[in-house]
């Protein structure tokens, strides 16, 4: 059965809305899950982080400069990184860590806490941006090494970035 990967996201997520019901007829769990194995995202990074003595800033390579185009109306980025050093099956495969590798908060799982180890190395970090000069966005920090390759960038809107509803943490 030759399925798209538009066709196999509709019937994930026809699969979840019917509790787990295979939605795609004729088609195996088995199936299910060899097309969803074989599914590759190609990411790109679009710059890189830099760090000197004097500054953090973000070089953007030059194909991308037409991305930045507005960015100097906005105070805070969202930038989006990848955890190249734990690039490594060993570390893709961790999925509980002490947070903050503090051994006495309990074993939690990747996805309730900020670690670098992921199935995806996917890291994301607010930073303030301090000015623009042609392909550098110069921010204030970022909890990145040098050289780190980006692989986006989003302004904060406090409209959608925010919520005005309780939150709920995690008391370590």
């Amino acid at each position: 059965m030759i399925i798209t990967r538009r066709n196999w996201i509709f019937q994930s997520i026809a699969m979840t809305a019917a509790g787990g019901l295979l939605a795609a007829e004729g088609m195996t769990r088995d199936e299910v899950h060899e097309i969803r194995d074989k599914t590759v995202f190609h990411v790109y990074p679009v710059g890189k982080v830099r760090k000197t003595d004097d500054a953090t800033f973000l070089e953007i390579f030059d194909q991308y400069q037409d991305a930045m185009k507005g960015l100097e109306n906005y105070s805070h980025l969202y930038v989006m990184y990848w955890f190249h050093k734990n690039d490594t099956p060993e570390k893709r495969s961790i999925l509980q860590v002490h947070p903050m590798g503090k051994k006495e908060i309990p074993l939690t799982g990747v996805f309730a806490c900020r670690s670098p180890l992921r199935p995806n190395l996917i890291a994301l970090s607010l930073c303030k941006m301090l000015a623009l000069e042609n392909n550098r966005i110069i921010i204030d920090k970022i909890d990145a090494f040098h050289d780190t390759p980006i692989i986006d960038i989003k302004p904060y809107i406090p409209a959608l970035d925010t919520t005005s509803e309780a939150v709920r943490l995690p008391n370590w």
